[in-house]
């Protein structure tokens, strides 16, 4: 029987890359069980991404001690992360790699910790977490280790207790939410856990690096459907303003608890977390000024967003939780050595100090026509991605520093990709990094369109969160399996209209859905139709559309516009204002 009792730099580092490969050999497979809360096949995708930056990092490095792999794993999670569940499985990583930190070589025990404190970075990085997800099956993981950690000192053992169960939670996930118990899957996100768990146990075992499978990423062609989250009605936001803040400590150690305790009564949501040096604060309330009054006691304020969630369309994304990056990568110029000379060389003239405008814009979008209207409005730069193909941290860091601008604007465009948006704001000291954080194309638009240059980063930071809220979003795409979902039964290839994310109808026909959408995103306040064609519409066709809804809505005096998009995926954008 093989028995490890230790793990040094080169071992760990050879795990971790087995347990990527096996994810990626098994991406499909991950993405295929994708369904909640509706199927649109990415997790694997994102996941495998995420981890193969990291890989790919641990073997550029070759031999290497522990501290130096720990610190490559978090510093390539961070840049590599994409969509949701690539963020969040960065977060388990660079857990791990803090409690590794600064030891030459960790034991059965060690290890155990390590996926604990990986567990909970996860946990403290989602907003709300969900359970039957793939925070659950972390969890367990961890308890699963530290259980035989206990008695055993063979890492292969524990490791093995890890994944059994590990495996049993995931088991479990199928019964825990109802969208994955009316598919009959089980949580994709924990899967692609267990996936990279049974990837580094089998190096332990064989010694063997599991082979990856194939060449480079592919990048999804097919159309998918987008995930969603339970929209709130405006007439259930009991607290109205959702405030977010960072507070630095006057001192370390500082303690949170009377503030916590002082504010919990004044909303609900509420989320608080602290280190040494710094508070993270989450509330929905109707006392916003209370709530701030409290928190300057503690420290010095900084990051401050207040959103009127009234006027938003959706709330906060609450965790489980939208890529192949090779279509966003910002390419980096090549600098080549001058050769010496024995001639005494003219010292350079200085350059010229670049000048920064005020404001810049950066933002994420598929199609050629949606990339001309962005830029149209002022956009500098336009990375590629949304649905499917959702830019990494770096990917939107890189685009981010090449906009010479004192503030930029980051507009995701996707539920799935504010995370990492968020993440690269973190990392860009140098300039001012504001997330609008825009669920879709119509949203940034109507941003766009509110943003003036005469008034400061904060005002149009809120001026453009409060456009955003205004905005109805509808799209149209096409199922790629069947399934259930909120009582919609749903067969291959059946048109989906969806509105704010969720699955409003089903059908056959493209233009009897598209009207059926139309007529749940329309209300007595609605002034203006935006519709975006795709690049499976042809023009004539959406003409006869345009006329259609311009007579419907005539009496209504709804202005109604058609404009090609011409993005993959979907059939049509909807926006309502």
């Amino acid at each position: 029987m093989i028995k490890i009792n230790t793990l040094n730099g080169n071992t760990f580092a050879q795990m971790i890359i087995s347990g990527a490969n096996n994810l990626y050999n098994n991406r499909k497979t991950v993405d295929e069980l994708n369904v909640f809360p509706v199927p649109d096949g990415d997790t694997g995708t994102n996941m495998s991404l995420t981890a193969t930056a990291m890989a790919t990092e641990l073997l550029k490095k070759g031999d290497t001690t522990l501290t130096k792999a720990a610190d490559t794993m978090s510093f390539a999670t961070l840049r590599g992360a994409r969509g949701n569940s690539g963020v969040i499985l960065s977060q388990f990583f660079r857990g791990i790699s803090k409690s590794l930190k600064g030891k030459t070589e960790c034991n059965a025990e060690e290890l155990a910790v390590a996926l604990k404190d990986g567990s909970d970075a996860a946990y403290k990085a989602v907003m709300k977490p969900t359970e039957g997800t793939i925070l659950t099956v972390s969890r367990e993981v961890a308890t699963g280790a530290q259980l035989a950690a206990n008695t055993n000192e063979n890492i292969i053992d524990v490791m093995e207790s890890a994944i059994e169960r590990g495996n049993k939670a995931l088991q479990k996930t199928t019964q825990m939410l109802p969208a994955l118990r009316q598919a009959g899957v089980v949580d994709a996100g924990g899967q692609g856990w267990m996936f990279v768990l049974e990837g580094a146990l089998s190096y332990l075992k064989s010694g063997n690096v599991v082979e990856r499978q194939g060449e480079a990423l592919e990048t999804p062609t097919a159309p998918v459907k987008k995930k969603s989250q339970e929209a709130i009605k405006t007439e259930d936001i009991k607290f109205k303003y959702c405030t977010e803040f960072i507070v630095e400590k006057k001192q370390k150690g500082l303690s949170v608890s009377t503030f916590r305790d002082t504010i919990a009564p004044k909303g609900d949501c509420m989320l608080v977390i602290d280190d040494d040096e710094i508070v993270k604060v989450h509330i929905h309330t109707n006392h916003p000024g209370f709530v701030l009054e409290e928190a300057i006691k503690l420290g010095e304020m900084i990051n401050l967003k207040i959103d009127n969630m009234k006027h938003q369309h959706k709330s906060i994304i609450d965790g489980s939780d939208e890529q192949a990056s090779e279509n966003a990568e910002v390419k980096t110029a090549e600098v080549k050595a001058e050769k010496k000379t024995e001639k005494p060389k003219k010292a350079p003239k200085p350059k010229a100090p670049v000048e920064l405008k005020d404001y810049g814009f950066v933002a994420v979008c598929m199609g050629k026509g949606i990339t001309n209207i962005l830029k149209d409005l002022g956009v500098d730069r336009v990375i590629e991605g949304g649905q499917t193909m959702n830019p990494s941290t770096d990917d939107i860091l890189k685009a981010v520093k090449r906009v010479k601008a004192k503030t930029v604007y980051v507009f995701p465009n996707n539920k799935n990709i504010i995370m990492a948006a968020n993440q690269a704001a973190e990392l860009v000291e140098d300039k001012k990094i504001v997330v609008i954080p825009s669920k879709s194309v119509p949203q940034c638009i109507s941003a766009m369109v509110e943003f003036n240059d005469k008034k400061s980063a904060e005002a149009n930071e809120k001026a453009m969160n409060k456009a955003i809220g205004r905005v109805t979003s509808g799209q149209l795409t096409y199922a790629v399996r069947d399934t259930e979902i909120d009582g919609i039964e749903i067969k291959k290839d059946d048109i989906l209209g969806m509105v704010e994310g969720k699955i409003v109808t089903v059908g056959k026909d493209i233009d009897d859905v598209l009207n059926r959408v139309v007529s749940q995103m329309v209300d007595e306040d609605t002034e203006f139709l935006n519709v975006y064609y795709g690049k499976e519409i042809k023009k004539p066709q959406a003409d006869v559309m345009l006329k259609a809804l311009e007579t419907k809505y005539a009496d209504d005096e709804i202005e109604v516009s058609f404009k090609k998009g011409g993005q993959p995926l979907y059939y049509y954008i909807i926006s309502a204002e």
